[in-house]
C-alpha cells in the first residue's frame, strides 16, 4: 500500500496539557508519528512525501477566519504581554455567550473548546503538513489508486469548520472526504476511532453526499461528551446519512466488529463509489485509554472487511497513542487489508 506522509508533522510536540484538573502528558507525542512510519517501513509498505499545496482544499471545508488565525495565532501569543509557553484558552464562550471577542486570548477560547489543543512554535507547521498529507491521499484516489493510507498527524476528526477539540485542529478526513466529491457523486466516511467524530459529523451532517459512520464509545460516558448518539441521524438532506453507533465501555473484538458489518452494510446501500476511512486505533485493548479492547486480531479482521468494499479507499490516521502495541496495531490492520486486495 502507498504510505503518504511528511517529516514535518513531527514537528508539533507540546509534552504537557491540562486534562482533569491536572498537568499531565500530551496524549498526540511526535513519537506517535515516528512508531506508525517505522510499523508501514517494517512491511515494506511504498512511501511518498506529500507536496505542500496550495489552502484551497482546506479552505473548502474550514472557515478563512479560523485558519487565518491558526496560522498566526503563536507569533500573537509570543508578542501578548505574560502569556505561557503554549497558546492554551482559559476563556470558553458557552451557547449563552454569542459575540466573538478581539483580545486574543479571548479570540482563543472562541476557537478552541478545550485545554487539549496546545499550540507552539511549530504547531501551524505540523497542521497543514497533517492536512496536505490527505489531501494528497484523496489526490492519489482520484488519480487511479486504489488505496492510500495518508499519516496523518496531529489527527483531525474533532475539528469543526471553525473550531479546534481535543488534540485536533484541522479536519484531516474532512478535507480528503471533501476534495472527493469533486470527482465522485458519492463518498463514505467511515470513523473507527474509539471517540466519536464530532466535528466529521457536524461538516455533512446536512449533506446527502457523504455519508458519515462512526463506532466510538458511549458518549454518555466519554469524550466528546455532546454528540455521537444515535438518534443523531442527520438533517435536511442529509437525514439518513448520518449513523452513530455508540457501544460501551470495555467493547471487545465481537461487539466492535458487528458494528464494523452495520456501517460497512449502510455503506453498501448508501452506494459510496469512494471510502474515506478515520483510522483510529486507540480502540485498541493496550492503548493508555483502555477504552475498548480491540486486539491484533481484531484490526486485521476490520482490515480484512474494508478491503472487501472493493471501493477505492483512503485511510486517514487519528487516534492510537503511546503504547509498545501502537505499531502492531497498524500491522495488523494493513496486514488484513492488504491479504485481501491481493486475494481479489
Amino acid at each position: 500500500m502507498l504510505v503518504i506522509h511528511h517529516p514535518d508533522q513531527a514537528l508539533h510536540d507540546p509534552d504537557r496539557a491540562l486534562r482533569r484538573g491536572m498537568l499531565m502528558e500530551a496524549p498526540d507525542r511526535a513519537e506517535r508519528y515516528h512508531i506508525l512510519l517505522r510499523a508501514a517501513r517494517d512491511d515494506g509498505h511504498t512511501e511518498e512525501i506529500a507536496p505542500m499545496g496550495s489552502a484551497d482544499p482546506i479552505l473548502a471545508v474550514h472557515d478563512p477566519e479560523y485558519v487565518e488565525f491558526l496560522r498566526t495565532l503563536y507569533q500573537r501569543w509570543r508578542a501578548t504581554p505574560d502569556c505561557g509557553e503554549y497558546a492554551v484558552p482559559d476563556s470558553h464562550p458557552t451557547h449563552r455567550m454569542r459575540r466573538k471577542p478581539t483580545d486574543l486570548r479571548g479570540e482563543l477560547g472562541w476557537y478552541c473548546n478545550s485545554t487539549g489543543c496546545p499550540v507552539a512554535a511549530d504547531t501551524w507547521t505540523a497542521v497543514n503538513a497533517s492536512a496536505q498529507v490527505a489531501v494528497h491521499g484523496a489526490r492519489r484516489l482520484i488519480e487511479g489508486a486504489s488505496s492510500v493510507y495518508a499519516l496523518c498527524r496531529p489527527p483531525g476528526h474533532h475539528v469543526y469548520p471553525d473550531l479546534m477539540s481535543g488534540s485536533c485542529f484541522l479536519n484531516n478526513a474532512s478535507i480528503a472526504a471533501q476534495l472527493l466529491t469533486t470527482r465522485f457523486e458519492k463518498v463514505a466516511l467511515v470513523d473507527i476511532d474509539v471517540h466519536h467524530g464530532n466535528g466529521s459529523q457536524h461538516i455533512f451532517y446536512s449533506r446527502s453526499d457523504v455519508l458519515f459512520c462512526s463506532i466510538h464509545v458511549d458518549p454518555s460516558v466519554a469524550p466528546p461528551f455532546y454528540a455521537g448518539f444515535a438518534d443523531e441521524v442527520g438533517e435536511g438532506s442529509g437525514k439518513g446519512c448520518n449513523i452513530n453507533l455508540p457501544l460501551p465501555r470495555g467493547t471487545g473484538n465481537v461487539a466492535w466488529l458487528l458494528a464494523l458489518e452495520t456501517a460497512l452494510s449502510k455503506v453498501e446501500q448508501f452506494g459510496a463509489q469512494v471510502v474515506v476511512v478515520s483510522l483510529g486505533l486507540d480502540a485498541g485493548q493496550h492503548d493508555p485509554n483502555a477504552i475498548f479492547q480491540i486486539s491484533d486480531d481484531g484490526f486485521f479482521e476490520a482490515g480484512r472487511r474494508f478491503a472487501e468494499l472493493r471501493r477505492p479507499t483512503v485511510l486517514v490516521q487519528e487516534g492510537g497513542y503511546l503504547s509498545p502495541y501502537l505499531g502492531g496495531y497498524l500491522k495488523s490492520f494493513l496486514r488484513g487489508f492488504e491479504n485481501t486486495t491481493r486475494r481479489g
